[in-house]
């Protein structure tokens, strides 16, 4: 699911709101892949250089990503 939505992002240069709440569920639910982390690691660098623009402005990104422990 979260490939599906970064997908989306890099297809359409914007990442939706909907679309972060999406993802951020995935990730609360721990329901996500390694492959989904390497996903988003090229989503927060898109989004970092300015490839692709978030819709929703405050907090970064990052914040979608899971604490390493």
């Amino acid at each position: 699911m979260i490939r599906t939505l970064v997908q989306s992002a890099f297809q359409t240069g914007c990442l939706s709101v909907a679309s972060e709440g999406l993802i951020r569920q995935v990730m609360e639910m721990k329901g996500y892949e390694a492959s989904d982390l390497e996903a988003l690691r090229a989503l927060y660098e898109a989004v970092d250089s300015g490839r692709i623009q978030r819709e929703a402005s405050g907090n970064s990104v990052m914040t979608l990503m899971p604490s390493h422990r």
